[in-house]
């Protein structure tokens, strides 16, 4: 069982207005499946050739950091990947749809709870209460795009993700920008672990809130060295669906 890794979720209050909690009934069924070559399987890493990295952003405290980090692969013209929780889009509706106007978004469950000590029917709602809750929101399915909470996750939970038609991704770096100032971290040390863990394929997980503690937000800090400095290295960007189709 992995460590659980990033800051604990418990979403701000936000004066934004939200959409009433969604009811997993409303989504409309649709005919959709897990290529046979992602079963039973949590992706480390893209499996391609070229010089490409995914940057990936999870979505669960708060949204300190949305602006700049839309901002900086704005200006950059980057690709991004969000992972964002059913609760996330409700607090954060206006900054939800804003992530999903140009950028791929996926499943983070519905309250980032460790799915591997859930029940199976506990699993499925939290995965299915989120998807309901994205689509309402953003009007974009989240559908084949799935990440763990913590990472947590078992051959049970990555069978039952994988029935509800999503393919789970996990990480090759995980910059630990969440640690914030107060748990050592610096916007030098954000930037070196990508640049000692680039590779072909890489996915790099960063968050769009800040630390709790000390209020910073070094992942958004060091977004445009990272870019500067992988582009330097010949690297590109890519969504995760350079090697998986979203839903149809």
């Amino acid at each position: 069982m992995p460590l659980p890794s990033g800051p604990s979720i418990s979403p701000q209050p936000s004066t934004e207005a939200s959409p009433p909690p969604a009811d997993p009934s409303t989504l409309a069924a649709a005919a959709c499946t897990v290529p046979a070559r992602f079963v039973g399987k949590d992706l480390e890493r893209l499996p391609v050739t070229d010089k490409v990295v995914a940057l990936t952003f999870d979505a669960g405290a708060n949204a300190d950091a949305v602006r700049p980090i839309l901002d900086t692969l704005a200006a950059r013209d980057v690709p991004g990947t969000f992972f964002l929780t059913g609760t996330f889009v409700q607090s954060f509706p206006a900054r939800s749809t804003r992530i999903a106007r140009n950028h791929l978004v996926g499943n983070h469950t519905m309250n980032h709870l460790d799915l591997t000590t859930l029940g199976d029917l506990r699993v499925r709602r939290q995965i299915r209460r989120a998807e309901t809750a994205i689509l309402e929101t953003t009007g974009e399915d989240p559908r084949r795009f799935f990440r763990f909470p913590f990472g947590a996750r078992d051959a049970r939970t990555i069978g039952l993700a994988n029935e509800l038609c999503y393919v789970p991704f996990r990480w090759t770096v995980d910059t630990l920008g969440w640690k914030g100032t107060s748990g050592g971290m610096t916007e030098a040390k954000v930037v070196q672990r990508v640049l000692d863990a680039a590779a072909p394929g890489a996915i790099v997980l960063m968050h769009v809130g800040s630390n709790p503690d000390d209020g910073s937000t070094l992942d958004a800090d060091a977004l445009p060295a990272v870019i500067r400095e992988l582009r330097e290295r010949g690297y590109g960007f890519a969504r995760l669906s350079r090697v998986l189709a979203p839903a149809p």
